[in-house]
């Protein structure tokens, strides 16, 4: 990959590859153009339960274009995810994993053409697929569209608009002129809005019914305006930045997997291809919940909930490990409902809050998990945290506690967590939103 220094240089600089990354109380993550707020954080976080949201998801994401007769191989070789019947217009949660069974982050990847293909999120996934790539002598070809904050120039390659809650449909069928079509989740088909042919893709981030609709970027004004004419007899409610990065919670998706590649001696040479300034090499791991060995916050794909993506119908880096966790993983993906008296206690009111921290979860003062994701949510009257625990203290409505704040370091005493404040919490499951949880993919 083009450019020093790399990853591992980085790493080596800084003496280990914790002290590359713990960087408590990191800056609040932003959506680059979007704006923060349309109507309020706390209005468009719970619009899409009872209306209609437009989420704007142009400029956040990395996308990956993958062209080429070896596509396919290539990407069977580095992914969990069963390719038997990939339809062209279909999308999969894709699962690339080391050789020790640890997720590398995972992405959405689109069969756009018999050997076209589309890989977006966060670009962790991306630079591990380009190196096997171009490392296996693969016959693919590559083009790569960063996010609005790392693009050099132009606009981004597509546009992309969420339209989700129980008002959706009508407004889909409003900019459509024509009922929406009827494709199952995670499929897509073609359709036309103010004259351009686009993708409605059946995803969201809500957990809600819904599209997601996607095309050229030279069609992106008239899209945009025919779905806000489309949505306002409906009281379509655009979401801005800060409400935008709570939804996950509810949904049941953890967006920042710490990478597992970072300790393995047989992927050194995959850390100098990375690049230092880059997720892998800037994404801070903060909370209270310290360790100086970095394979203590790797996660298997199981515990993230992806076991319904794997599949053992193919060979693929990782597969023997897969093979092993598939029944013995030791923890799964649960909701923290912080308990308000103790949030009131210990901060107040919160007002907009958003962490990705790597909190201690205990019980009886022993750690049995990590709370990873955490917003507030005024309509609940709480704190949501989205996180992994033991799989002996996951039944819902177990009580534990969340330590609240941030280690020092490696600089400070291991137990130096002792004297932080601890938040009491109830196990819920994953994900919260019963829609999410219940009918969502039907």
């Amino acid at each position: 990959m083009m450019g020093a220094p790399s990853l591992q240089d980085g790493i080596d600089k800084a003496g280990s590859p914790m002290k590359l990354l713990w960087k408590p109380d990191p800056p609040l993550q932003t959506v680059p153009v979007v704006q923060p707020e349309f109507s309020g954080w706390a209005k468009e976080q719970s619009a899409y339960e009872d209306g209609v949201i437009l989420y704007d998801l142009c400029h956040h994401m990395n996308d990956l274009f993958i062209d080429g007769p070896d596509a396919l191989r290539l990407l069977q070789s580095v992914s969990a995810n069963d390719y038997s019947k990939f339809a062209i217009g279909q999308a999969k949660q894709f699962v690339p994993v080391t050789e020790n069974g640890d997720i590398v982050t995972d992405g959405i990847l689109m069969r756009m053409g018999e050997d076209s293909f589309l890989l977006s999120g966060v670009p962790a996934s991306q630079n591990w697929v380009r190196y096997h790539g171009e490392k296996g002598g693969h016959e693919v070809r590559f083009v790569a569209n960063a996010d609005s904050h790392n693009r050099k120039d132009g606009p981004p390659a597509l546009f992309r608009y969420q339209v989700q809650g129980p008002k959706a449909m009508e407004v889909v069928e409003r900019a459509l002129g024509a009922a929406p079509p009827k494709v199952k989740f995670f499929h897509s088909e073609e359709v036309t809005i103010a004259g351009a042919t686009l993708r409605a893709f059946r995803h969201g981030m809500a957990g809600q019914p819904g599209f997601e609709l996607l095309g050229r970027w030279e069609d992106n004004d008239a899209v945009k305006q025919a779905l806000l004419d489309a949505g306002e007899p409906s009281g379509m409610v655009q979401v801005g930045g800060l409400a935008y990065y709570t939804n996950g919670i509810e949904s049941g998706w953890i967006p920042t997997p710490t990478p597992g590649i970072y300790s393995d001696p047989a992927l050194e040479d995959y850390r100098r291809f990375v690049p230092l300034f880059s997720y892998e090499g800037q994404k801070p791991i903060h909370g209270s919940f310290y360790s100086g060995d970095i394979a203590d916050y790797y996660v298997s794909p199981y515990e993230l909930g992806y076991g319904r993506s794997i599949s053992f119908n193919h060979d693929f880096i990782g597969r023997e490990a897969l093979a092993v966790a598939k029944d013995n993983h030791r923890r799964e993906r649960v909701t923290f409902v912080l308990n308000p008296d103790d949030v009131r206690a210990g901060l107040g009111d919160p007002g907009y809050l958003l962490r990705y921290p790597r909190d201690r979860v205990e019980v009886n003062g022993e750690l049995v998990g990590l709370a990873m994701y955490t917003a507030n949510f005024p309509r609940h009257g709480t704190l949501l945290s989205l996180g992994l625990i033991d799989r002996a203290h996951a039944a819902p409505g177990t009580e534990v506690e969340i330590a609240w704040g941030e280690h020092p370091g490696a600089d400070a005493p291991a137990d130096a967590h002792r004297d932080f404040p601890r938040i009491r919490a109830i196990v819920q499951p994953s994900p919260y939103n019963q829609v999410a949880r219940s009918s969502y993919r039907a």
